[in-house]
Formats: structure tokens, sequence, C-alpha cells
């Protein structure tokens, strides 16, 4: 499985939460990343996506397939 394939969802935060934009990926609980722009929090969280699958398979945890019911927002 690629980062790639992975839906998000990509949000602006709030100028108190010090703005810029965050990337959840909800089928990967907890796996998300943030950015200045959008285009900074969608190449963090495709490292974020890597990360996640390695560490669920040294932990020997299931790993989600990606969801097809999503899009990149």
């Amino acid at each position: 499985m690629s980062a790639l394939e992975y839906p998000l969802l990509l949000e602006p935060l709030p100028s108190e939460d010090g703005g810029g934009f965050v990337a959840i990926v909800p089928d990967l609980p907890g796996c998300m990343s943030d950015g200045e722009t959008p285009e900074e929090a969608i190449a963090n969280v495709k490292d974020a996506i890597v990360v996640w699958i390695e560490t669920a398979r040294e932990m020997g945890r299931p790993i989600p397939g990606p969801s097809r019911h999503l899009e990149i927002a």
C-alpha cells in the first residue's frame, strides 16, 4: 500500500492554534500532520502514513486498507 492510496481530510487550523492546515487520515487512527500550507500538510501526512504503517507492522497490529468513500478535500 502506498501513502497516496489513503484518503485525507484537510482542514484549516484556527489562528488561535497557530493557523495553517491539518491533514487527517481517517482510516489510520491517530495518523495526522500539519503544515503552513495545504501542500505542506499533505506532504507531511504522507510521511506520517509511512511511519504509522511501519509501527503497526513492528507491533504486529493489523493495517487497515484504504477506504473509498472519502477523497482529498
